[in-house]
């Protein structure tokens, strides 16, 4: 029988550890955690976005700031905008929302923002802190982190002997869910466009980890029986079946025949997905603990 993870249950499961540490930091210091997110535009999925990570951070008990910025706004007020929320005190985390409206160059802003403040994980600090196996150092990125934790709840926190295959090599999530796989002693391969024989790859992989966005690439035939599959694609299809014009989302992974064949399967939608607002909101109770000189939650 083939386990389907309800990631919106983990989430939920996360979002109340968060709740209890940011009580906890309020009840031993006073510290309120403070999160500041920042949006330029009118792009209608961000301002979604968005508002449904305020609407959480408010829900844990967080200081939730939002900066709302006119399509105009140009790249010196955006990074003075940044710098003001680098000096705020009563702010652990700061998030620009992306993709940022074309005329603004995102890269700069992003690492711009005090990689101990960094929530999303995207500072090339972070991101060295990771390769290297600092974890309790740096914060990682919130998509793999999200998807390590189903892994961790399957297997447990020592991958010792497992194989692990990413297919993805992009550093939002590919490379940095190799490194947390490697950092929990699996053997970890990173497949991509360009690997010789992808099915075969894929079938060696007791954790497989799909992160390219092509619909339902990954068939039933590239999954090891029995194996792990974490589906982390969103993509848009054309659905006629209900309707004219109207489309559904799936993932990377083949569902219905890969769930015929693997152990555990994670869905899309309702999977990785819900995760992805649960690790910022774990990522900025860490940060509040970390600059209160306390020993930092696990997630």
């Amino acid at each position: 029988m083939t386990t389907v993870i309800d990631g919106k249950q983990v989430a939920a499961s996360v979002i109340d550890a968060v709740k209890t540490a940011s009580q906890a930091l309020t009840e031993q210091t006073g510290v309120k955690t403070g999160l500041a997110v920042v949006i330029v535009g009118n792009d209608p999925a961000s301002h979604a976005y968005v508002s449904s990570k305020s609407k959480m951070a408010k829900e844990c008990g967080f200081t939730s700031v939002q900066h709302t910025l006119p399509e105009e706004t140009t790249q010196e007020e955006l990074a003075t905008l940044v710098q003001t929320l680098n000096r705020d005190e009563s702010l652990h985390g700061i998030l620009v929302q992306l993709p940022l409206p074309k005329h603004l160059n995102s890269e700069p802003i992003i690492q711009s923002i005090l990689p101990e403040k960094d929530v999303d994980g995207l500072h090339v600090v972070n991101a060295g802190k990771l390769a290297t196996g600092d974890l309790d150092g740096g914060l990682v990125s919130c998509t793999p982190a999200g998807a390590m934790v189903f892994v961790k709840r399957t297997h447990g926190e020592d991958l010792s002997g497992l194989n692990a295959v990413v297919i993805g090599r992009s550093n939002l999530f590919g490379k940095p869910m190799a490194q947390l796989l490697l950092a929990a002693n699996a053997t970890v391969t990173i497949a991509h466009s360009r690997t010789k024989d992808l099915p075969g790859v894929c079938r060696n992989a007791d954790i497989l980890v799909a992160a390219v966005g092509r619909p339902e690439m990954v068939k039933a035939d590239w999954v090891k029986p029995g194996a792990t599959v974490i589906d982390v694609g969103i993509n848009r299809i054309a659905a006629p079946e209900k309707g004219e014009g109207k489309s559904r989302l799936v993932g990377d992974v083949a569902f219905q025949e890969c769930a015929k064949v693997a152990a555990v399967i994670t869905p899309v939608p309702g999977g990785v997905g819900p995760m992805t607002i649960a690790m910022l909101m774990a990522n900025t109770v860490i940060a509040a603990y970390r600059k209160a000189g306390k020993t930092a939650p696990k997630f």
